[in-house]
């Protein structure tokens, strides 16, 4: 049976900008693909946030660039500023067709957002 599934993932940048921004969203977007043997046309959509101090640049461009997302919709949007809350993170939501149960999913935390999601360690 085929199912809905979301995968997160989550990276931390160095700095604002362009090149940053691509190299994070190419890095944590492979990562998520391979580790769940994703396919491309299983992907229903993908939603991807930055918090407020990451505005140089769409990652969406880089993963239609960069990642072959030419068929896939997706949108950008900043990310809540909750006091306290981690910064310099772009965060990935893919909606993917999948026989995987939810258990089977593997959520991708890289460099300083693995602070996210201590239990996936």
């Amino acid at each position: 049976m085929i199912y809905s599934r979301g995968i997160r993932g989550a990276i931390t940048l160095l700095s604002n900008t362009k090149e940053e921004i691509k190299s994070a969203t190419v890095e944590l977007l492979n990562k998520m693909i391979i580790e769940n043997n994703i396919k491309k046309e299983d992907i229903a959509f993908a939603i991807f946030t930055l918090t407020e101090d990451l505005n140089a640049d769409f990652p969406a461009k880089y993963a239609r660039l960069e990642c072959g997302f030419d068929e896939v919709p997706m949108m950008c949007y900043h990310e809540l500023s909750v006091t306290d809350s981690l910064k310099m993170c772009l965060r990935i939501l893919l909606n993917v067709n999948t026989e995987k149960t939810q258990k089977e999913i593997k959520h991708i935390y890289l460099k300083g957002a693995s602070v996210l999601r201590e239990d996936l360690k």
